[in-house]
């Protein structure tokens, strides 16, 4: 339960720590994404540019301004030109329909559901008497009939499914804020997310008895492993969709 305790403080403070960068990050691409009309230096004619929003970002958020163009309706034949349009496309406003596809983001729920359903149900299986249960007690300290209540309590089974589901729309979040879809990168961001929270949390996690930290670091492996298969496998498959 202690550990557990640790798990949900830490993750709310990773995902807070996550959600300002992520913040400014969609800001700034919402900022610089979308056609932009302008007048071409060269012929005096008007033209449509985009400015590289992903680059905008990476570049803002180092302290750099040296922004730059990635499409417009003279290219490629004057691919080659040297940008005088760029001040006009930075004070230009973009076109309202363009804008709102260049930032779409999504975070698709039933992924999400999912993947907390089978981490919560392979926490249930880690933990009985099939597995480590026993195992799991003498490194606690609790008897049988201790955990036997815990076990038909409402209370720590909504803590843990709480912790898979945050930890599981964490995963689906950092997914959506990057623009990745797949099974290897859904376990990349699960892998990420997950020594993120450890990091954070080692002071806490370290003080646990060495046969309790083993088993529930296995756990930790194997639902971080299934958690980021699940929602980044099925990230836009298993879909809601309006009739």
């Amino acid at each position: 339960m202690v550990f557990l305790i640790w798990i949900v403080l830490f993750v709310v403070v990773v995902s807070f720590l996550l959600f300002l960068p992520a913040m400014w990050r969609r800001a700034i691409l919402e900022r610089y994404s979308g056609g932009r009309p302008v007048v071409c230096p060269e012929n005096h004619q008007p033209a449509v540019v985009n400015i590289d929003a992903r680059d905008a970002a990476t570049t803002v958020m180092d302290g750099r301004s040296d922004l730059r163009l990635c499409d417009c309706t003279r290219w490629p034949e004057r691919a080659n030109c040297n940008e005088a349009c760029l001040a006009q496309a930075i004070k230009a406003e973009p076109y309202k329909e363009v804008a709102v596809k260049a930032g779409k983001k999504q975070i698709y729920h039933l992924p999400v559901l999912l993947a907390a359903f089978v981490a919560w149900y392979v926490g249930a299986i880690w933990h009985s008497h099939y597995l480590f249960r026993a195992q799991w007690m003498q490194a606690v300290g609790l008897t049988q009939a201790q955990v036997k209540q815990m076990v038909w309590s409402v209370s720590p089974q909504l803590l843990t499914a709480a912790i898979c589901l945050l930890f599981a729309y964490g995963v689906a979040w950092l997914l959506a804020v990057s623009h990745k879809k797949g099974v290897l990168q859904g376990v990349l961001m699960s892998v990420l997310l997950c020594g993120a929270v450890m990091a954070m949390s080692w002071f806490g996690i370290a003080r646990l008895p060495h046969e309790l930290f083993l088993i529930e670091a296995g756990y930790a492996v194997l639902a971080t492993l299934t958690v980021g298969a699940i929602v980044g496998g099925l990230f836009d498959k298993l879909v809601m969709r309006p009739q």
